[in-house]
């Protein structure tokens, strides 16, 4: 795929509602629905897609706390990242059950970006909201309990950053990508795909940081700051450039190949989908922009999809047995004595219990 072909995209709204902060997009095969969360507005959307045509309305669920980052549950069902802990759902808009509780002050950080690895470990960074801080620490939920993986104690309080962003894992596992957004930067790491520890960590690639004082409309230029990513099928990694109004997408070198324009300044993170994986969909954002900007870009805060030629990698799903049995929070999967056995019962159990 060359940066021309990706130079004058032709972007399709998927949603015309708009989010406050649309986040954690992915597209979930089985259902053929796109999912998302909006951040301020505490509640996650899903709609069936079709090509890059809505196929009824958009459902929303509304949730009591802010949630940063969502994937599905192996089996069915959501995992979420709340302001205060991580949680589960066995079905869309069903009762949560915190698996883990937030290991900060939940009233100056919560969630923020985060995902599954391909062994079915959920992982999800924090945010620290006076921002004048590096605090952000990217967390891993396993199955000996929630752990942090860069920043925080085990680094000392070293490595960690103001707001957690751009997860994502090459198309081998072998080496992990973690954004510094208020840095400008993109880190890699080296992967031991067994424990999930983090090694070697280096810059992947430095984006030129905020001129002073720049603000929508400022004569400046202003390429934006890494947001959210995905990851294709060749291993380049896409990143949505936040104030930039646009996405990356980079090379395993750390090159840039292609700018793609969007139709928001605020573009937050990308994921792909559809039927063949090469439907790219953007989550936006409105929060706090200028009615000026707003008046340009009406489309903030939607949800947009384009179409490219290399697909993406799909979404990994939280593998409950990795953390516990369900028995172990009270969930009872078996059934009632004098049940029948049948092929749809042995297939929940198997999926329930690891059986």
């Amino acid at each position: 795929m060359h940066a021309s072909d990706l130079s004058s995209p032709t972007w399709a709204a998927i949603t015309t509602e708009p989010n406050g902060l649309g986040e954690s997009p992915f597209w979930h095969p089985q259902e053929q629905h796109l999912y998302w969360v909006d951040i301020p507005g505490q509640r996650i959307g899903r709609v069936a897609v079709q090509g890059l045509q809505t196929q009824g309305p958009v459902a929303y669920w509304p949730l009591a706390q802010e949630p940063g980052c969502i994937a599905p549950v192996q089996g069915g069902g959501l995992v979420m990242a709340l302001r205060d802990g991580i949680y589960l759902a066995r079905e869309w808009g069903g009762s949560l059950l915190q698996l883990a509780a937030a290991p900060y002050d939940t009233a100056k950080l919560r969630f923020n970006d985060g995902k599954c690895d391909a062994q079915g470990r959920f992982w999800a960074g924090s945010l620290y909201e006076p921002k004048d801080q590096a605090l952000g620490v990217l967390y891993m939920l396993d199955g000996q309990g929630l752990h942090a993986m860069v920043g925080g104690e085990k680094d000392g309080g070293n490595h960690g950053v103001v707001t957690a962003n751009g997860l994502a894992w090459s198309p081998d596992g072998r080496t992990a990508y973690w954004a510094d957004t208020a840095a400008h930067q993109v880190r890699a790491f080296d992967v031991d795909a067994a424990t999930g520890q983090l090694s070697a960590g280096r810059v992947f690639h430095q984006m030129t940081p905020k001129p002073a004082g720049w603000v929508w409309g400022s004569a400046a230029p202003y390429g934006g700051r890494p947001d959210g990513a995905a990851v294709d099928a060749e291993g380049c990694y896409w990143s949505a450039q936040y104030e930039g109004g646009r996405l990356l997408r980079i090379a395993p070198s750390g090159q840039v190949l292609a700018e793609v324009p969007t139709p928001a300044l605020c573009p937050t993170m990308p994921c792909f989908g559809g039927a063949d994986m090469k439907t790219l969909f953007i989550t936006t954002s409105r929060q706090g922009r200028s009615e000026a900007e707003l008046a340009q870009y009406p489309g903030s805060g939607c949800v947009w999809a384009m179409r490219v030629e290399v697909a993406g990698l799909p979404v990994n799903g939280f593998k409950v047995q990795t953390y516990k049995k369900l028995a172990d929070w009270g969930i009872e999967p078996l059934p009632a004595r004098g049940t029948q056995i049948t092929n749809e019962l042995i297939d929940r159990l198997r999926d329930a219990e690891g059986i």
